[in-house]
């Protein structure tokens, strides 16, 4: 196989949207995977050494962390309503495109499954869900920015 050959197959992964291609012959094997290991990310969060103590905005300990595909845990109450939390690290959007309407506003009634806002993570713009029904009371995270695993994005009554 030639770097051509192999060039054409990336560009079929880039053009459909694959991670991973394996191509096994009798004296011959070829792996391509783009993008962050999972696995390997979670094994290197779980060696890490526990802080004493976490400022109350952290995210929790990395064995908190959901599996591939599993859906976040439920939010906590808080004192002046239900947290919508960040299910990933990435950089909050709170509208689909820059001349876009946001997705909510305060004030906004939400229903569950609702986008409430997009986490770009490694060029994939993630929709947020609604997982439960009812008003934003509050948009904690800022347009643009970074957001962590488990930080507070938004507040529902």
């Amino acid at each position: 196989m030639d770097l051509q050959e192999i060039r054409r197959i990336v560009e079929l992964m880039n053009e459909h949207g694959l991670t991973q291609f394996d191509l096994t012959k009798k004296d011959f094997q070829l792996k391509l995977k783009k993008g962050t290991d999972v696995d390997e990310l979670r094994g290197l969060l779980a060696s890490l050494p526990a802080p004493a103590a976490l400022p109350v905005h952290a995210a929790p300990a990395p064995a908190a962390l959901p599996a591939a595909g599993a859906a976040p845990a439920p939010a906590p109450a808080a004192a002046d309503g239900i947290e919508i939390n960040s299910p990933m690290v990435g950089t909050f959007y709170q509208k689909p495109a820059p001349d876009a309407p946001n997705f909510v506003e305060v004030g906004s009634v939400v229903s569950v499954g609702q986008t409430v806002c997009i986490i770009e993570a490694m060029k994939v713009m993630n929709e947020i869900k609604a997982e439960v029904s009812g008003t934003i009371t509050a948009i904690i995270a800022q347009d643009g920015k970074p957001v962590q695993f488990g930080d507070v994005l938004f507040r529902i009554k």
